[in-house]
């Protein structure tokens, strides 16, 4: 019997982007998928297009929109697989994705995540990402970024986490060190939990062999995704990274930081680089309110530091 994978897909405004995600889970050759489309308050077309076109996906509409983190969560809630994938809205899926992320996670027990090839939807010879990494700058990067895939990442192998675009987890996982962040709302989330999985001794396993086509920020991008890219990655820095790691790499988390800062403020008049400055000021501001869960992460680490300065990607 086929271990059931639940497809979960938020959803904002992403009308024009639906059927061909949709269509894609159609053809996928895993006989035991569920799909789920959570709809954060759409104002388009999103819920009428599932609802008539797809009557065998689940729709889930929330009645204000709750984020990545919150839409994602929702639909968890709502799933009854043991393999939990999410997926965006504005992917397309080869038929063998969800079943070969199912098959490595049955063939590495101690992966508690499966991470997909991910490929720009319209330059589908080039790498969006390949497995997540997570510098010791403090910076998250999608590995072979921009890359021409020629067979470079090929290989199946752990990484640090997947990226939350299209990615599978187990429910044992997500029972143990719980579920998204919604403080997040939006980005780094998918950061923020593969920290928490390898503290607490779950792997990330990834699956060159599930592909997926990716349309880069068709339903949430540019101001919004810089305001919560800066914010987030400071918050996971004061919520993951154990002290020890934190204290040896602080001069080169400070340098990319203020880099960062600089950077915008030499392109102030984009709205993008403003954004960001933001999103940095509101992560500063914040990190009290990380302190608690801070401390009830790094009470479940379950790997020495050796370990975990293991994981870090050098600083190129």
């Amino acid at each position: 019997m086929s271990t059931l994978v639940s497809v979960i897909i938020p959803n904002w405004n992403g009308a024009r982007h639906l059927p061909t995600c949709l269509d894609a889970l159609r053809r996928q050759t895993h006989p035991a998928l569920e799909v789920i489309v959570v709809d954060n308050a759409s104002a388009d077309e999103s819920q009428s297009i599932v609802a008539t076109r797809y009557p065998e996906v689940r729709l889930l509409a929330l009645p204000e929109n709750r984020g990545f983190a919150g839409g994602v969560n929702a639909g968890i809630a709502a799933s009854r697989g043991e393999i939990v994938a999410l997926l965006n809205n504005d992917t397309e899926a080869e038929p063998q994705w969800a079943a070969e992320l199912a098959r490595a996670l049955a063939e590495h027990p101690d992966a508690g995540a499966a991470a997909s090839k991910m490929r720009l939807f319209d330059r589908r010879d080039t790498l969006h990402a390949a497995g997540d990494v997570y510098r010791a700058d403090g910076l998250p990067a999608n590995r072979g970024v921009w890359q021409r895939d020629t067979g470079q990442f090929d290989r199946e192998e752990y990484v640090f986490g997947g990226c939350g675009g299209a990615v599978a987890y187990r429910r044992a996982l997500l029972e143990q060190v719980g579920l998204l962040d919604e403080a997040f709302f939006f980005n780094c989330e998918d950061v923020d939990l593969a920290w928490r999985a390898q503290l607490a001794g779950w792997r990330c396993i990834y699956v060159p062999s599930a592909v997926v086509y990716h349309h880069l920020s068709a339903t949430g991008g540019g101001v919004t995704a810089s305001y919560y890219t800066g914010r987030n990655t400071l918050w996971v820095l004061a919520k993951d990274v154990p002290g020890p790691v934190l204290r040896r790499h602080c001069w080169p988390i400070v340098r990319a930081q203020l880099r960062i800062s600089w950077e915008a403020l030499k392109a102030w008049r984009g709205a993008a680089a403003r954004a960001r400055l933001r999103g940095q000021l509101a992560g500063l501001l914040g990190l009290p309110r990380m302190l608690g869960p801070r401390r009830r992460v790094q009470a479940t680490r379950r790997i020495a530091i050796a370990e975990v300065e293991r994981l870090l990607e050098p600083v190129p």
